[in-house]
């Protein structure tokens, strides 16, 4: 095959005019820091997932910072969590004093069954992180009924998953803790940034507070129209504002956000039409349950030769590729912490292993996934170099 002279990366973010004006607009607007359009940004994910309360942090690992501190959980107590995430979660739980303890991972949808959470709580055990995988949801009423009986809270990870749906609903609109991730490979970006969705208003306004210092009254309520510089420090927090610059990409792209997950399905479905057939390498499964796939990543797992020399020769042919994620039970400081080690979640090394995630973004064509079809095509039978 003719092979294409531009690079086709991972990922690239949807950023058209209406975002540029909307930063230029804020820029214009003289109110840069957090303000309006962050306080519209919040609204918005309110309606998208029906929670009733949403908080913008400075980025997903933020806001799960802030909410491992608001649940009181520190030295001793135990969080259980999916191998199969990225490192911000095991080092938010490892930070905080507490100890992970991994679940595996199913190899072909590469969620966690909930049993496999459920049999690794503990008395110990304060919280449990299911992860809503590439845009597709993890199985929450059962995760849920086992966090219930144990009375411990459900933290989800929704980093992949803006307008993911469960079961008919939204994910981040359950009543457990949710936590969304605006990085610029992201279903929608803000640049860097997160939303942590609550039911709770005791833990919002808690999260409010550690957000931005502990100061109870943010910038827009002190010096906006009608407010007072006044505040008052209960208890000491940290600088995790998302800003109003931020936001206002946000809130363009939130308006849009169906259209561009509809985008990615397409491409999606595109790529499981073009390697359906393909040897050697083994397709996304897809949950059994209803749900709604986001498509944040579009992941195979190659079994025909050495993944990384997959890779490397995918670049051969100028297409990027992921890596999502490494186990993070195999990770050195984890091994070295807690004493995990090769052969303790069969399933999910052996995916972890294999797994390539290969460019997927609303902008990119349908020739772009054909041309990566033919690709690793031609790559796993051994074709031209």
């Amino acid at each position: 095959m003719d092979r294409r002279e531009d690079f086709l990366p991972l990922s690239r973010p949807a950023i058209g005019n209406e975002e540029i004006e909307a930063v230029a607009s804020s820029l214009r607007s003289g109110w840069i820091t957090s303000g309006p359009r962050v306080v519209e940004l919040e609204g918005q994910f309110c309606d998208l997932t029906g929670a009733p309360h949403a908080v913008a942090v400075s980025s997903a690992t933020a806001g799960l910072h802030l909410v491992l501190m608001t649940l009181g959980i520190g030295r001793g107590d135990e969080v259980v969590t999916p191998s199969l995430t990225f490192a911000s979660t095991v080092n938010q739980v490892a930070l905080a004093g507490a100890v992970p303890v991994f679940a595996d991972s199913d190899y072909g949808t590469l969620l966690t069954p909930p049993e496999e959470i459920a049999r690794r709580i503990t008395p110990r055990t304060r919280a449990v992180i299911p992860v809503h995988f590439a845009g597709a949801p993890a199985d929450l009423d059962p995760v849920r009924d086992a966090a219930d009986r144990a009375g411990v809270p459900v933290i989800e990870d929704a980093a992949h998953a803006v307008g993911t749906a469960y079961r008919g609903k939204a994910v981040g609109g359950s009543g457990n803790v949710a936590i969304f991730s605006f990085h610029p490979i992201k279903n929608i970006t803000t640049g860097e940034g997160g939303m942590v969705t609550c039911g709770d208003e005791g833990m919002a306004r808690r999260l409010r507070l550690l957000r931005f210092h502990g100061i109870e009254r943010d910038a827009w309520r002190r010096y906006g129209k009608g407010g007072t510089p006044h505040y008052d420090i209960q208890d000491p927090g940290y600088k995790y504002n998302l800003t109003d610059i931020q936001a206002a990409i946000g809130v363009v792209q939130m308006r849009k956000v169906a259209e561009l997950n509809e985008r990615r399905a397409h491409l999606a479905s595109r790529y499981l039409e073009g390697l359906a057939d393909v040897p050697g390498v083994d397709l996304p499964a897809s949950p059994p349950y209803p749900h709604l796939h986001s498509w944040h990543l579009f992941i195979v797992k190659v079994t025909s030769m050495d993944r990384d020399a997959f890779i490397g020769r995918l670049a051969e042919y100028n297409v990027g590729a992921g890596l999502h994620f490494p186990p993070c039970h195999l990770l050195r400081f984890v091994r070295e912490r807690y004493g995990t080690k090769e052969g303790d979640l069969p399933s999910c090394e052996r995916a972890g292993s294999r797994i390539v995630s290969l460019p997927l973004f609303p902008g990119m064509s349908e020739a772009d996934v054909e041309y990566v079809c033919a690709a690793v095509r031609e790559i796993v039978a051994g074709g031209a170099r």
